[in-house]
């Protein structure tokens, strides 16, 4: 049956938009047969090829995902499908008309079609901690990566909050996945790239996995996961990690509150209640850190038996090449220059609202002192964004760095020194290597702008990670040589305009914050 047979009703009854933006129904488009089916996509004017929306599964309510069954007809995929439900409309932001669902497991495929040798597989997670985000977005948008360096792409959606990761186990014995439901969704998806992305021109031995913050997060935790065993061969977290998962206790006083939030609920009830009612339990107060609960991997001895790198880095993960990288003022993120925290901040109050934002057991006024002894020219501001990204954002990467170094396994760091051209005072803050990787600079939500030292950060960014996916390695000729990390030099990428190798280039700031012991959010 060709494309152009396939009938509406067929393609309705596939669950997917039947159109797009300057796409006609009817009109044939480069079709793609694979064993989940055949697969009809959208030929870019730049010569990349989109398939947007495919099903790699289905999602049951706190439940571990099933299969997508193989499509008995060819599927229209030119439109997004679904992202999970979240607090806030920010993930629909630069996507009119995306919808909110909790069977949500779709991905997408950016591939150039050009070669004939299989290419390699650059499978992005997106960030957002555990709770919001989409892969989706325009950040990340794969067409110049397939484009101008004849990979394949994909980004996929899964479930996030509590319809990803609220712990019931040890409440109802009929949701022993629950816990981490979000990453079994994950799984399911490099399964089916295992199994289908050859028919796209993707090689399945080559599979490398990316993600930013809390992308970055699900793809520590997921390195360790018997059940992910084999199915990705290098990977890439961008201002993310995870050293330890949320134990089951704390998870399960996690789940109690996000219930007494929804009025207590019996368990029928929960289940039966709308999608947008349970996002409502969100607002609910963490019962361990404060603020909002946390939603994240759990230790439930089944699907994740250890710690992701605690007390040593999990042995699965030391197979696997990695890169681990940050932006030099995460926080600037975070922490708004127009929020409570930084209006009105001086030298007489910084200590104690520097206290919350560090969330490790340190005395903010020492910290200060020694801030202001070695940099007696910065401002509060400038000491609140450095010390809260050295103590909170940074310390998790130094840990998982130190660990691969120690077992003698690859391991490539980085630090992102390119300042946002958009509001140059929060300086490298959070995201600004997600255009950089993407070549999306112009993209909604990019900071970094499309000058010449944009361009050039994101080619140094670019090709690296395009060899890093080709050949487990990230040196290339357009960079100087880039070492392997270790406990002695600490050589560590510099990206910038002009990137360069330093060594261990924040070496005060780390062992002033190794002191005391790191805390991962969320145990």
């Amino acid at each position: 049956m060709t494309e152009g047979n396939v009938s509406r009703r067929a393609v309705m009854a596939a669950g997917l938009a039947l159109t797009l933006p300057g796409a006609a129904w009817g009109q044939a488009g480069p079709e793609v047969t694979a064993p989940a089916g055949t697969f009809v996509g959208d030929r870019q004017a730049d010569g990349v090829t989109v398939f947007r929306g495919i099903r790699y599964g289905r999602a049951k309510r706190f439940m571990a995902p099933e299969p997508e069954p193989r499509a008995t007809v060819p599927v229209r995929a030119i439109a997004f499908g679904p992202s999970c439900p979240q607090a806030g409309q920010g993930y629909r932001g630069d996507m009119p008309g995306v919808i909110a669902s909790e069977d949500c497991l779709v991905l997408n495929v950016w591939t150039a079609g050009r070669g004939s040798a299989p290419k390699p597989v650059m499978f992005y997670i997106h960030g957002g901690a555990y709770s919001s985000g989409t892969g989706s977005s325009a950040l990340y948008d794969g067409s110049r990566l397939a484009r101008e360096h004849d990979v394949v792409v994909v980004t996929v959606n899964h479930r996030l909050n509590a319809f990803g990761y609220l712990y019931l186990a040890r409440l109802d014995p009929r949701f022993p996945d629950s816990g981490n439901c979000g990453q079994l969704d994950l799984i399911l998806a490099l399964r089916w790239v295992r199994d289908n992305i050859a028919a796209f021109g993707g090689d399945p031995k080559r599979v490398m996995v990316f993600g930013q913050s809390g992308g970055g997060a699900k793809i520590a935790t997921m390195m360790g996961m018997p059940a992910a065993k084999g199915l990705f061969h290098r990977a890439i977290t961008m201002s993310g990690q995870q050293v330890t998962a949320s134990g089951p206790l704390n998870a399960t006083a996690r789940t109690r509150a996000f219930l007494a939030k929804l009025g207590d609920p019996g368990m029928d009830a929960l289940l039966a209640m709308p999608a947008e009612k349970l996002v409502e339990g969100l607002a609910a107060t963490d019962p361990i850190l404060g603020g909002g609960v946390y939603f994240g991997p759990v230790l439930d001895m089944t699907w994740l038996v250890r710690h992701p790198f605690w007390p040593d880095a999990n042995p699965q993960s030391l197979g696997i090449p990695m890169i681990l990288g940050n932006t030099k003022q995460e926080t600037g993120a975070f922490i708004a220059p127009d929020s409570p925290t930084m209006q009105g901040l001086d030298w007489s109050n910084i200590a104690e609202r520097m206290a919350p934002q560090l969330r490790i057991d340190i005395l903010p006024e020492w910290v200060v002192a020694q801030y202001r002894e070695r940099y007696p020219s910065w401002s509060p501001e400038q000491v609140m964004w450095y010390a809260t990204t050295a103590g909170r954002s940074w310390r998790g990467q130094v840990i998982e760095a130190e660990e691969r170094a120690r077992a003698g396994k690859p391991a490539w760091v980085y630090q992102v020194d390119f300042a946002s051209r958009t509001d140059p005072r929060r300086g490298a803050m959070h995201t600004m290597d997600i255009p950089l990787a993407f070549g999306t600079l112009d993209a909604p939500g990019s900071q970094t702008g499309t000058g010449a030292g944009a361009q050039a950060a994101s080619k140094a960014v670019q090709e690296s990670y395009v060899a890093f996916a080709r050949t487990g390695d990230p040196n290339h000729a357009g960079l100087p040589r880039w070492p392997k990390y270790d406990l002695e030099a600490r050589a560590t990428m510099i990206f910038d305009a002009t990137s360069r190798v330093e060594n261990d280039p924040r070496q005060w700031q780390r062992e002033l914050f190794a002191r005391v012991p790191y805390i991962q959010p969320g145990t």
